[in-house]
C-alpha cells in the first residue's frame, strides 16, 4: 500500500471516531436548560441583585438572592417555553427568547452544545 492511501484511511477513521464520539457528547435539552438556568440565576444574582437598592430590600423584607434561588423552577419553566432546538447529531444550536411582558427588556441567546458543554456565542437585550 501507498503512503497516501494509508494516510487517507487513518484521517478517514479518525473522522469517523471524531463523528461518533460528538453525536453521543451532544447534549440533550434537559442540559441545556439546566446550563441556561445556572447563568441566568448566576446573572440575576450578580447584576440584578447588587444593583438592588438595600433600602428597598429592607423595606419589602425582601432577599433578592434568595428570591432568585426559589424562582429556580419557574426559571427554568421560562426557559424551557422560549427555548427552540436544532439538532445536527453532532451538536445542536438552542435559541431562546426570554420575553417576560412588555415592560421589561426581553433578551435572546444562542448557544451551541457540544461535547457534554455549551457555549453562549450571542447574548442580545432588545
Amino acid at each position: 500500500m501507498r503512503l497516501s492511501t494509508i494516510m487517507t484511511y487513518i484521517v478517514g477513521v479518525g473522522l469517523v471516531v471524531l463523528g461518533v464520539t460528538m453525536a453521543k457528547t451532544n447534549p440533550s435539552q434537559a442540559e441545556y436548560e439546566e446550563y441556561a438556568v445556572q447563568r441566568l440565576t448566576k446573572y440575576l444574582k450578580s447584576d440584578v441583585c447588587k444593583k438592588t437598592p438595600k433600602m428597598l430590600e429592607s423595606l419589602i423584607k425582601l432577599d433578592c438572592d434568595k428570591l432568585v434561588d426559589s424562582a429556580s423552577p419557574q426559571v427554568r419553566e421560562l426557559v424551557a417555553g422560549t427555548t427552540e432546538r436544532q439538532d445536527f447529531l453532532i451538536f445542536s444550536i438552542y435559541r431562546t427568547d426570554l420575553k417576560l411582558n412588555s415592560w421589561l427588556p426581553s433578551y435572546t441567546f444562542e448557544s451551541v452544545g457540544a461535547f457534554e458543554s455549551f457555549y453562549t456565542y450571542n447574548a442580545e437585550q432588545h
